[in-house]
């Protein structure tokens, strides 16, 4: 992070802060960029630093010994992933790959033990976004395995609205077809009809790059 305030403005955690604990923060938290398809982390890798999304957009998933691919967790701008594997010391579990080019906060563990150790206001963050992710992988088999693609495709949408995951998204999302389609386990075609027949229904209104969400209880609970 170049400053105080832009760490502040991209780490939603930090707001919940002492000024101490925010300083301590910034010592702890270098600046990495990636570009579009580039692996941050293979499964099986030590990445011992807690990451932040300050641009881009990020796919955490993994591949089956029979093959499957499957997506646990799309990443955008203000998100932070990987507290788990940090709190307990332990290689990742996923590949995490960078779907867009991407810049990265990325957290040293030793700043982020001495921040589970010291901060309620950090803990409190950590439990709300603990239980979130929790929901949202068991969302994630659900869907793989019963849903129609369109569905997974409104699911997968719908999550990036989640205002504990995903703080900076609002109404509006800025990704492609083929970007919602990787993170979906569709096609660019399938992704691009789903979208459409979606729109069609009124659930959101789809432009070049960007979708607006019109519905987004429909989309959390589409099933056609």
């Amino acid at each position: 992070m170049t400053s105080r305030d832009e760490f502040v403005r991209n780490a939603i955690w930090a707001r919940e802060l002492d000024d101490e604990e925010i300083e301590r923060s910034l010592r702890g938290v270098v600046d990495r960029t990636f570009p579009k398809n580039a692996y941050i982390c293979h499964r099986g890798d030590r990445l011992d630093y807690w990451t932040g999304v300050v641009e881009g957009l990020v796919k955490v998933s993994a591949i089956s010994r029979n093959g499957k691919a499957m997506t646990f967790a799309g990443v955008a701008n203000g998100s932070w992933f990987g507290e788990g594997s940090v709190l307990k010391d332990e290689p990742r579990q996923y590949d995490v790959v960078a779907i867009r080019d991407t810049r990265l906060a990325m957290m040293n563990r030793s700043t982020f033990a001495w921040l589970y150790e010291n901060s309620k206001g950090f803990n409190r963050f950590l439990v709300r976004q603990l239980n979130e992710r929790v929901g949202q992988f068991i969302a994630t088999i659900e869907h793989d395995r019963i849903l129609t693609p369109r569905a997974r495709v409104a699911r997968h949408l719908s999550w990036f609205f989640n205002p504990v995951l995903y703080p900076e998204v609002r109404t509006d999302i800025e990704i492609s077809q083929e970007e919602l389609g990787l993170l979906a386990g569709v096609s660019r075609a399938v992704a691009n009809r789903s979208l459409q027949e979606l729109e069609q229904e009124g659930l959101l209104a789809s432009e070049h790059g960007r979708i607006r969400v019109i519905d987004l209880e429909g989309l959390r609970r589409y099933e056609p």
